[in-house]
């Protein structure tokens, strides 16, 4: 798979809210309840990410959660990476 242009990918950004594209990949940080309610999205989001094949690259402090996409085997963005982005957006909301 080959990854976006700049062009392509600034394009892309208007499909996704919450998200900042920098460093060669897009960027959330999502914050729950607690510990509980992260933790769960997380699993739903690892579910998903598996089906897909594409995992993200995240983090996890008590209520928070920060999560990174991009396709490392094509050097940056591509549709999975807000394919997977839509699909946690839809999770969370």
């Amino acid at each position: 798979m080959k990854a976006f242009t700049e062009f392509e990918v600034q394009a892309r950004m208007s499909t996704i809210d919450g998200w900042e594209y920098n460093e060669n990949a897009i960027h959330t940080s999502l914050e729950f309840n607690d510990f509980k309610d992260a933790f769960s999205v997380m699993t739903r989001i690892a579910f998903e990410a598996e089906k897909l094949n594409h995992h993200p690259d995240w983090s996890n402090v008590y209520k928070t959660l920060n999560i990174t996409l991009s396709t490392h085997d094509a050097g940056g963005l591509t549709q999975k990476d807000f394919e997977l982005a839509k699909i946690i957006d839809a999770l969370v909301s």
